[in-house]
């Protein structure tokens, strides 16, 4: 049986938002995306209904049944499998003409200028915990130009950060330095969300352990993440509509029908900032 499937007809329903020739522009953009497993999955997805042909993901991981609360890969079906393989098989079922490479090792320092050297885009969708290899994608986006967003699944929202190029960079705003490994955990969860608009309904903080490399997550984050970054995405690539970057922030949280704009101009060094950084390593580490 002969394909069916025809572009033009698969994303005309986006049309009206987006011109024709928009459509068009977005088919040929290129989005690296490393993590594929929570946010990175669903933004993977998104982004493919969006009309993006053409991504670089990245992931070492297998799905396993703890994954199923929140990631849109893991099915009974996926279990054992690789990530970025059974993500690329979803978005090939969406457009037949996806063009995926996949980096099964996920990303390092030794092939971050394959993964981002062609890429329009950097989507974050790396483990909370991956500091290191966060740093140096996000150092690296900065030095080849290339514009690089990050939404974080925070309770029952999404906080957003664009680090645009030309602009403050990533350590400018973290400031995580040759710090613990605690210390950047606490740096990462304060500098992305200043807002904290998460942080009253969680009922179980001892949910949250730093120390342990784990806290609570829901799909309902995710995917206002995807739909947060999607749009970012499309007025980034599009040149559309005004992008808020680094040092403004935003959360939006369904939980609390809130949404707040976020400017600290001296990232973690703002006098709120490391209040609230003291605080949270009373609160979280014990010191």
């Amino acid at each position: 049986m002969k394909n069916p499937f025809r572009y033009e007809q698969a994303f005309a329903r986006n049309i009206g938002w987006i011109t024709p020739e928009e459509q068009q522009r977005l088919r040929n953009k290129r989005v690296a995306i490393a993590g594929i497993g929570g946010v990175g999955g669903v933004h993977l997805l998104t982004l493919t209904r969006l009309g993006i042909s053409k991504f670089n993901i990245a992931d070492f991981d297998r799905f396993d049944i703890p994954n199923f609360n929140r990631q849109v890969g893991a099915m009974m079906s996926t279990l054992g499998q690789p990530k970025a393989e059974v993500l690329e098989r979803m978005a090939l079922d969406i457009n037949p003409e996806v063009e995926i490479r996949i980096f099964p090792d996920g990303v390092d320092a030794g092939n971050l200028d394959d993964f981002l050297g062609d890429a329009d885009l950097y989507v974050d969708g790396l483990d909370f915990f991956a500091f290191d290899v966060r740093r140096q994608t996000f150092a690296r986006c900065a030095q080849l130009g290339v514009p690089a967003t990050t939404a974080a699944p925070l309770g029952m929202g999404a906080a957003l950060l664009n680090f645009m190029p030309g602009g403050m960079t990533f350590e400018e705003y973290f400031q995580w330095g040759d710090l613990p490994d605690i210390d950047k955990a606490i740096r990462f969860a304060i500098g992305l969300a200043p807002a904290g608009l998460h942080r009253p309904y969680l009922v179980m903080p001892e949910a949250v352990n730093f120390d342990e490399q784990r806290g609570p997550s829901t799909f309902m984050a995710c995917q206002l993440c995807a739909g947060i970054v999607g749009t970012e995405a499309l007025k980034i690539l599009l040149g559309r509509g005004k992008v808020l970057a680094a040092p403004w922030g935003m959360q939006f949280d369904a939980y609390r029908n809130k949404l707040k704009r976020t400017w600290r101009p001296s990232g973690n060094s703002h006098p709120i900032q490391k209040l609230a950084i003291a605080i949270g390593k009373r609160q979280f580490a014990g010191k």
